[in-house]
């Protein structure tokens, strides 16, 4: 969305920064005693022992008189110069060390006054000038303490606008969506209950006149596509990687941010409108008290009236006919007293984060204006040098890996001693290792690159150019050792997560080579929607439905199956298990087919796609094996995932 001006940002900046630097000043003017405070006890002893108090310096000039820094210190100190008013007359200059002759006047200064300036011999005078420095340094303190830092100021966001009425409906509905939708579990009312609360960003946003930007609904598009996966999905894990996901593009749509602060930091704005949107709400609702009445009292009646009407009219039509008792059961929420207070904590849930969301859009924190400080430039010999060898590596490293896939292996295995799949399993997550590592490097390479003119950039893009098409071969031999081991050993969840990993990250290669020749400008921004992309295919291609299927397609090509394994997955696998001969069929679905059983069929807003097809196959072809079958061929063993 489009950006706001921060009207009084820079004024209150700069007026904070100027009262915390003059208080400090104020406090710096005077030479601190040995003693911050010293009791008075003290000066008694001083003064009975004979002793003079050496006093401070000069008292600073009182806020706003205008008074010379300087002129207290020269007082008296020239020829002829006379006593000052409040000095006991007659009395002539006897500075010591610096000190002005005659005591100062009381002048008001902000928080009390300046006491008169001590003069030798004097220890009450002196130790209440003391104890006046003192009090300055603490205030100067409290409130360097007190002024925000300047990140703090840069990021606040403009003053958001009144909450309008759409959005607190919105917001509301949201609330009631959540409360009647996510109570047993996700699915698609997770989509449905976040619906409400879009529209509510949205219409914030259009009350503080915030224009979209392509970008900004890209990112919103994607976030709902995302928040779709657990709808069409039984598996928890891609479901949770896409809500984990829809939160960042969310985050992204709503402040608009393009650079790696912002995209980073982007989520942690919805804790700080959790608490600023409850406020903001509440404040719109105060100022709808008087005249602001008439127009959302006429909305809460007919809603109220047509709550009522629906309920009458529904309990009439239900009694009356058992199909529609039965579609319009099925179509609305079952609640009892006994879910109140979960229902309760997910209306709240849901009312605050929408309202969260809409006050992000109509005054979002600004992360973008956090910038950090660039690294020091090396020289070219100490930046290249390491990086140079870093490539030779790569490169041999590479060499060999070319030659074991154009049909060395024979000659790997004899001279390690290791099984084709050993070594396939041996060498992956050290590349794996070696891809994230090799990210790391480059970024630190960055920073520190040397960047005098246009032949320093050449060359930093000859270089790092270079090690990333090295890494990219690294990520091919990984993949390749991969799928070596997975015709070995079978695919598993964590195989084909790491897998899906190691591909992502040789994206994120190919789009920092891509920055290298075009600017780096929009390089945030794509690492963050191939991430969510990457996501989203993942959780639509279904990976416990890719497991399955590899393993089938395993089982009919050399025999091998690990029936076991199955007992785990969700019912995303019911479909490619289902393919399978029997008794193999019904011991690798009695897993799954028991916790269906074992769970009653939730209602249509939380229950996936998945689950729906893997129990209507099931209800078709249900498992026929016995429980001792299956053990004897291997459905129940234990087992470990690597």
């Amino acid at each position: 969305m489009s950006d706001q001006t921060d009207g009084a940002d820079g004024t209150e900046a700069g007026t904070g920064a100027a009262g915390a630097g003059g208080a400090s000043r104020a406090a710096g003017r005077g030479s601190p005693a040995p003693d911050p405070a010293p009791s008075a006890g003290r000066a008694g002893e001083a003064a009975a022992a004979g002793a003079t108090p050496e006093p401070a310096a000069t008292p600073p000039a009182a806020a706003g008189s205008g008074a010379d820094p300087g002129a207290a210190a020269t007082a008296g100190t020239g020829p002829g110069a006379g006593t000052e008013a409040g000095g006991p007359p007659g009395a002539t200059a006897a500075p010591a060390k610096g000190v002005a002759a005659t005591a100062a006047p009381a002048t008001a200064v902000a928080g009390g006054s300046v006491p008169p300036q001590p003069t030798p011999g004097d220890a009450a005078a002196w130790h209440a000038w003391q104890e006046y420095l003192y009090q300055q340094r603490v205030a100067a303190a409290r409130a360097k303490a007190a002024a925000p830092s300047d990140w703090a100021v840069r990021i606040r966001p403009a003053e958001a606008a009144p909450v309008g009425t759409a959005t607190l409906v919105a917001a509301l509905v949201a609330g009631l969506a959540a409360a009647l939708l996510l109570g047993d579990g996700l699915g698609p009312g997770l989509l449905l209950a976040v619906l409400p609360a879009a529209v509510a960003a949205y219409a914030a946003a259009r009350t503080a006149r915030r224009t979209a930007r392509p970008w900004s609904v890209a990112w919103a598009v994607g976030c709902l596509a995302l928040l779709a996966i657990p709808a069409l999905r039984d598996s928890a894990w891609p479901s949770t990687l896409a809500i984990l996901a829809a939160v960042l593009l969310g985050a992204l749509a709503l402040h608009g941010s393009r650079t790696w602060p912002g995209i980073l930091l982007g989520p942690v704005g919805f804790l700080e409108a959790a608490v600023s949107g409850v406020g903001w709400a509440w404040n719109g609702l105060r100022s709808r008290g008087g005249a602001g009445k008439d127009r959302w009292l006429p909305v809460a009646k007919a809603a109220g009236v047509a709550a009522v009407l629906l309920l009458l009219f529904g309990t009439l039509f239900a009694s009356a006919d058992a199909a529609f008792a039965d579609l319009l059961g099925e179509l609305t929420p079952d609640v009892s007293i006994g879910d109140g207070p979960v229902r309760l904590l997910l209306f709240l849930l849901g009312t605050v984060l929408a309202l969260a969301a809409a006050r992000i859009a109509a005054a979002p924190l600004r992360w973008d204006r956090i910038t950090t400080k660039p690294g020091r430039p090396r020289s070219r010999v100490e930046w290249a040098l390491p990086l140079i060898l870093l490539n030779v590596l790569f490169a041999g490293f590479n060499a060999v890996q070319l030659a074991v896939l154009f049909g060395g292996y024979d000659k790997v295995l004899r001279s390690t001693g290791l099984t084709y799949a050993e070594y396939a399993r041996q060498g992956f997550w050290q590349l794996l290792w070696a891809t994230l590592l090799t990210l790391a490097v480059i970024a630190l390479a960055l920073r520190w690159a040397p960047r005098d003119g246009a032949g320093d950039r050449r060359f930093v893009r000859v270089v790092l150019g270079s090690l990333c098409v090295l890494t990219l071969v690294v990520v091919a031999a990984a993949l390749r050792r991969m799928d070596l081991y997975v015709d070995a050993y079978g695919l598993t969840r964590l195989r084909v997560s790491v897998a899906a990993m190691e591909l992502w990250l040789g994206l994120v290669i190919v789009l920092i080579m891509a920055a290298g020749v075009f600017g780096a400008r929009r390089l945030p921004r794509a690492v963050a929607g191939s991430a969510a992309a990457a996501v989203l295919v993942f959780g639509l291609l279904s990976p416990d439905g890719m497991v399955a299927e590899r393993n089938a397609a395993r089982f009919h090509q050399d025999g091998k199956i690990d029936l076991a394994y199955f007992q785990s997955l969700s019912a995303d696998a019911v479909p490619a298990l289902d393919g399978l001969p029997e008794p193999q069929r019904s011991c690798a679905l009695r897993g799954i087919a028991d916790g269906l059983a074992g769970s009653a069929a939730s209602p249509w807003y939380a229950t996936s796609l998945g689950e729906q097809r893997a129990r209507r196959i099931l209800r078709e072809r249900p498992v026929t094996v016995s429980y001792q079958e299956c053990r004897r061929l291997g459905g129940f063993g234990a087992r470990v995932e690597y």
